[in-house]
């Protein structure tokens, strides 16, 4: 009952109101209502991906007038190696930002969920050297005075880094139980930088340090990460 224009269309509208009940009438009034209330939602969500679309065409036709000065410009105008290697890297965090945000405004269909499904985070490589690092209570004596029994555990890992070598800390937390009064006892979750992520303070350290201390591109890091058998991309070192 909605033409394009948002408006109700009076075609599909019975010829003669008058003969409707009152039930009929309020039925209509409220199937009315709904169709306005999803026109004015697929409206605003048109406008807003179209202010998102001009915005990422405004910053990528300013990185490609940079480009453009680079290439032809006179020499006084062209940028360093430094200054082309921090555009080159903005370029690509751009291409990855804006790949995000479409495969964000698709529909929910069975093939992209299919696709977020295959794309659960990898298991670390078997071949890493491993470190376990056991987070135990302090006592295994219960409250009530009988003698707690480990019944399973929870591992987690966190990918860790020395110079030169990639590790992995194994943070496996004992699962306790008092047969007596059935009180579980486990240690919590030790604290670190990202929340449920992987890389240890080292890790980060190294990242950092490479990246604004040691100059080094997102791109060599990558192959860093790649010769040790581990496919960290581009993205994920920067965020």
């Amino acid at each position: 009952m909605l033409g394009v224009s948002g408006r109700l269309d009076v075609m599909d509208l019975p010829v003669d109101l008058t003969t409707l009940s009152p039930g009929q009438l309020g039925a209509l009034a409220a199937q009315l209502a709904v169709q306005l209330a999803d026109r004015e939602r697929e409206v605003g969500e048109k406008e807003r991906e179209l202010q998102y679309r001009q915005t990422r065409i405004d910053q990528l036709t300013h990185e490609l007038s940079v480009i453009k000065r680079q290439q032809f410009g006179k020499r006084s105008e062209q940028l360093n190696t430094e200054q082309m290697s921090l555009l080159d890297e903005a370029v690509d965090t751009d291409l990855a930002a804006i790949e995000a945000e479409l495969e964000q405004l698709q529909p929910d269909t069975p093939e992209r969920k299919s696709r977020q499904q295959r794309a659960r985070r990898a298991p670390l490589p078997a071949h890493l050297p491993r470190t376990d690092i056991h987070h135990d209570p302090d006592t295994t004596t219960c409250h009530c005075g009988c003698e707690l029994e480990r019944i399973s555990e929870d591992m987690s890992e966190k990918l860790d880094y020395t110079p030169g070598v990639f590790t992995v800390e194994r943070h496996i937390r004992g699962k306790w139980v008092c047969r007596q009064c059935e009180t579980l006892t486990q240690e919590p979750v030790p604290a670190h930088i990202i929340d449920k992520g992987i890389p240890t303070a080292a890790l980060l350290a190294w990242v950092l340090v490479s990246k604004f201390a040691d100059h080094l591109p997102l791109y060599r890091l990558e192959r860093i990460c790649a010769r040790a058998g581990l496919a960290i991309p581009q993205s994920t070192l920067g965020d």
